[in-house]
């Protein structure tokens, strides 16, 4: 784990200021990476010589991709061509990428509010789409998961469990009931599993129901991080970004919204002594196919637990997300945003 001296938060905001990404053309040919097939599957969903086209770059660690589609409901993001917004945990502030425009700040502040430092991952994480329309953010910092609502004020939807503030929550998805189910390991706590401000034993997994009723539905990944729904909404996929357990693994929903037996899909551990990373965010295809980042870049598994193929970076990945029509994958790489066509 890094560590760092106290730094004053006039200092850090002097640094932010004097570090600007670097922004990349919508049709640049600044491409990285390349594609390795394990299965002819993988040419369903990309190309054989697919490459990251490099959209934006000079962050410190992009996280939490959300493709905003007109019509969303997120003031500042109502072009008629819609915007990709993401965290850069480090510097708490989301940034916007817009087709043909680049990108620029969205919203800072993005996940901690207070006066004094607050370690080296304070601001937002993932971020989604709420069913209607609004963005919702987890919050490292504020330990919250919040929304923005129309006018540019905040809400916070929870922030404890049983009177205990949650660890730092990580990612979310919602399912079309408005349910929210999200992931809360300790990584935005300052000294992580061992920070004093820490008030659960458990890493959970929880759901927030439509009616405002937190739900624990399981603590046996400790490491708990990106998360995602089947498009049937009857599995819950969930990454875990533990080094003794990397894995991706899903859960059937039972009738009563709790969580049946887990079942592992694939384990990163082979992938990690070729590539840094850990399994980390994910989404779901329309088909039902997961693209998940692990250790190099994305993989590509089907929901039977096949992987069929990577989109490789060979450096760390934290996210992606698929535009509405499915045509892009977007990819928050590290210091860098990038995107791939899907066929």
């Amino acid at each position: 784990m890094m560590t760092t001296p106290f730094r004053p938060i006039l200092l850090v905001a002097l640094s932010f200021a004097a570090i600007a990404p670097s922004v990349g053309n919508a049709q640049s040919s600044h491409t990285i990476g390349r594609a390795e097939v394990f299965d002819e599957r993988f040419e369903n969903y990309f190309s054989r010589d697919a490459k990251f086209e490099v959209l934006a770059s000079g962050f410190t660690w992009t996280e939490g991709p959300l493709w905003v589609p007109p019509g969303a409901k997120v003031d500042g993001c109502e072009s008629d061509r819609g915007c990709l917004l993401f965290s850069d945990i480090p510097r708490n502030t989301i940034f916007r990428w817009r087709p043909g425009q680049g990108v620029d700040e969205f919203l800072s502040p993005s996940g901690y509010t207070g006066l004094a430092y607050y370690g080296l991952e304070p601001g937002s994480n993932g971020l989604a789409l709420d069913p209607r329309g609004r963005l919702a953010m987890c919050e490292h910092g504020d330990r919250r998961v919040s929304v923005l609502t129309i006018g540019g004020g905040k809400r916070t939807l929870v922030d404890q469990y049983q009177g205990k503030r949650l660890n730092s929550p990580n990612d979310l998805v919602f399912d079309s009931d408005g349910n929210l189910y999200f992931t809360d390991p300790p990584y935005g706590l300052p000294d992580r599993e061992n920070d004093a401000r820490r008030e659960l034993e458990h890493c959970g997994v929880y759901r927030l129901t439509s009616a405002g009723e937190l739900d624990l539905l399981t603590t046996e990944l400790v490491r708990p991080n990106g998360i995602g729904l089947s498009p049937d909404e009857k599995t819950l996929y969930v990454a875990q970004s533990d080094g003794r357990r990397p894995v991706w693994v899903g859960y059937p929903i039972e009738s009563d919204g709790k969580l049946g037996p887990v079942r592992e899909l694939a384990n990163a551990r082979q992938y990690m002594k070729e590539f840094p990373g850990a399994p980390d965010g994910l989404t779901v295809h329309s088909s039902g196919t997961l693209l998940a980042s692990g250790p190099g870049g994305v993989y590509v598994i089907t929901a039977a637990g096949d992987v069929i193929g990577r989109l490789l970076t060979e450096g760390r990945v934290s996210n992606c997300a698929l535009d509405a029509d499915e045509k892009w994958l977007y990819i928050t790489a590290d210091k860098q945003l990038c995107r791939i066509p899907l066929r």
